[in-house]
């Protein structure tokens, strides 16, 4: 049976039971007054002087006086009177019991059709949400219930169902953007593979030095192709959710980032404080480090780089600031998105992905992550983590 069904049978079910209870109580109440009811509460009432004259006929023949008679006559008289009481009492009741029971059939079968209707009305949103999910598919899910009226359960679970197409509408569509943008840039290193390789296929005596020099550019672009497809899985990674979480110092894993990285003619100034915080060290140490190579390589010659972490209201904070080109601030928000440059701030060895990750592993830690352009030029991003 559908929902609807069983709606209203449940409240047919329990409509007839709360009738059925109704009737047993009137019926008992009235019962136990009416048993309450003599012949007493009316009198004594004498009977007729036509009443007395007959009985007496029928008693005695009507012609010998019996001082006793007028009292069988009086017992007689109320003993018919009791039985006319007790005879309507059970009228009364069996007329109550009959109509009682009618009336409950018939409003049951009203309370049925009506159940009908409201369960069919209850479930429309119902009905909507079933629509709504067989609509939607992966490459549709423009689909929405937008449930209007009061805000009860029912529109609740449709907001909520609302919600979750929207988030896996966005979902959908950044994984096409993301594979056709991770498409792109992987053609780029194999094209690179594949034209060295036709020319040196090419000439008939390929040389020895053209051989290396074949060999170098292939290992270049795999080394490309390599840096990539790390970035990418670390880009997953982290979208994928956190794979560990112990206390983890940013000032050290900072220092530690500064130790490694190539800082070419840049200058790099450090203020290091404790900024405690829980998370999966890896990610953290790789967003410390595309945050650090990004200052380093988008900046002007002999430029500075700035990094200071520190704890400000509970939370472990690293900023990161750089010189360089001005940047636009209607133009921040794109950093954020994998494979998105700036024109001032395309580097040959740069793939778009480095604020993304970065931006994925905040957000995985419960953090956040805000950048602003400097006045003379360049960019600072602050991360803020849980402490």
């Amino acid at each position: 049976m559908s929902l609807r069904i069983r709606l209203t049978l449940l409240y047919t079910l329990l409509f007839l039971v709360c009738g059925g209870a109704l009737i047993a109580i009137t019926y008992g109440l009235l019962a136990a007054n009416l048993s309450r009811t003599t012949v007493t509460e009316y009198g004594p009432e004498a009977p007729p002087p036509e009443f007395i004259d007959a009985c007496k006929r029928v008693l005695n023949g009507g012609t010998t006086e019996d001082t006793n008679l007028r009292g069988k006559c009086q017992a007689a008289y109320d003993q018919g009177l009791i039985a006319g009481v007790e005879s309507q009492r059970e009228a009364t009741l069996d007329a109550l019991l009959w109509q009682s029971g009618l009336s409950l059939g018939a409003a049951t079968l009203l309370s049925a059709v009506a159940g009908w209707f409201v369960a069919g009305r209850v479930l429309r949103p119902v009905q909507r949400l079933t629509a709504a999910a067989r609509t939607a598919t992966e490459h549709n899910l423009s689909a929405r219930v937008a449930l209007g009226g009061p805000r009860d359960e029912l529109r609740e679970l449709a907001d909520t169902f609302d919600g979750m197409l929207d988030r896996l509408q966005r979902s959908f569509e950044g994984q096409r953007q993301f594979i056709a943008n991770a498409s792109h840039e992987l053609r780029t290193p194999l094209t690179v593979m594949r034209t060295s390789v036709d020319v040196v296929l090419a000439k008939p005596h390929a040389t020895e030095a053209e051989l290396v020099g074949m060999a170098r550019d292939v290992r270049a672009a795999v080394e490309h192709a390599e840096t990539l497809i790390e970035a990418l899985l670390t880009l997953a990674r982290s979208n994928g959710g956190r794979h560990g979480s112990e206390p983890t110092d940013l000032a050290t894993v900072a220092e530690d980032v500064l130790d490694g990285t190539d800082r070419g003619d840049r200058q790099v100034q450090s203020a290091l404080e404790p900024a405690l915080t829980t998370g999966d060290p890896v990610l953290l140490e790789r967003l410390t480090a595309n945050l650090v190579d990004n200052a380093v390589r988008y900046n002007e010659a002999g430029g500075t780089v700035w990094i200071t972490t520190s704890t400000v209201d509970g939370h472990a904070r690293l900023e990161v600031a750089n010189q360089g080109p001005a940047v636009e601030p209607g133009a921040i928000g794109e950093l954020f998105q994998p494979f998105r440059r700036l024109h001032e701030r395309t580097g040959g060895d740069g793939f778009g992905l480095g604020l993304a990750i970065v931006a994925a592993i905040a957000e995985v830690h419960g953090g956040t992550v805000q950048a602003a352009p400097r006045p003379d030029g360049g960019l600072r991003v602050t991360v803020t983590l849980p402490g």
